[in-house]
């Protein structure tokens, strides 16, 4: 018999930056404070910054014991999703009740976009590590590349990032998305490195277009262009990729089922082999899955 489906989490998926991740989803579909033109999953439907209970802690946490009860433990569980995760008010208590339950560090991705709101800074203390984005050097651009809801500042955002890092016993890991004759030349590699020492992130990761985003005018960067770019960047700074090199060998010890494979696909394009080594599963399954 097929495990009953998961509503909120999904996964694990094969990260290209925390390894094996497991997600949960703590708004609906494509509820975010930003309209990125580079977005994966597309066009935002619901463009807010009304911050609450989208989904219940107690129902996130009957199914992450459900799923670590498989015995397939994941590098990290992830906070994140099809949305914007800081949205929800009940992310701090989440993450509170998901420390006591178990050892596997906690990550939270997010834009950024709220981090100037005392209380979801508060609300993020008791992570291991937050990984924020930071994807143009000035107000005109992050109007352009990000599309925030109209309360959102780019001041207030960079100020945000800046406090909170500073804030935070954990980790920041800043990614900065960069799009080809747009972020992604010199000029403007020089503001975002500028605020890039003002925020003080432990790591940069700097990243492009690799599925097909939302808009077709973003465009990616050819990875030799990338590893000049790094040379803007103070600290410590990774290059984002798809290459087979960078992926992790997987080893699951439970079997991935059709409901799991759905809940992945749901909420992030993925290749094949994408699924195949983050669920643990043959390729060959994973193809015939997602067909259907």
């Amino acid at each position: 018999m097929k495990a009953v489906g998961f509503k909120h989490i999904y996964g694990p998926v094969l990260s290209r930056r925390l390894g094996r991740s497991l997600g949960i989803d703590l708004v609906p579909f494509k509820t975010c404070t930003y309209d990125c033109v580079y977005c994966q999953l597309g066009r935002t439907t619901d463009k807010t910054i009304k911050r609450k209970e989208y989904v219940a802690v107690d129902a996130v946490l009957s199914e992450l014991e459900r799923k670590l009860a498989t015995g397939d433990i994941p590098d990290y569980i992830s906070l994140a999703g099809s949305g914007e995760p800081t949205l929800n008010t009940c992310i701090g208590e989440l993450i509170d009740k998901i420390k006591s339950l178990t050892d596997v560090p906690l990550a939270v991705l997010t834009n950024g976009s709220l981090l100037w709101m005392k209380e979801v800074q508060e609300a993020l203390m008791a992570a291991d590590l937050v990984l924020p984005s930071l994807d143009a050097g000035d107000e005109y651009l992050f109007q352009c590349v990000n599309r925030p809801h109209k309360d959102i500042s780019f001041e207030y955002m960079v100020n945000g990032l800046a406090e909170f890092t500073k804030r935070f016993s954990g980790e920041v890991w800043l990614e900065v998305f960069l799009l080809a004759g747009v972020t992604g030349i010199p000029s403007e590699m020089k503001k975002i490195a500028a605020l890039i020492k003002k925020i003080g992130p432990a790591r940069v990761q700097l990243n492009t277009v690799s599925r097909p985003p939302a808009e077709e005018f973003a465009l990616p960067i050819p990875p030799e262009r990338m590893y000049a770019l790094k040379e803007f960047i103070p600290g410590e700074v990774d290059i984002i990729s798809e290459n087979k090199e960078d992926k992790v060998h997987i080893f699951a010890s439970y079997e991935a089922n059709e409901a799991d494979i759905l809940a992945l696909l749901s909420r992030r394009p993925c290749t094949a082999e994408d699924i195949a080594g983050g669920l643990g599963i043959h390729i060959t399954e994973a193809i015939n899955t997602s067909k259907h």
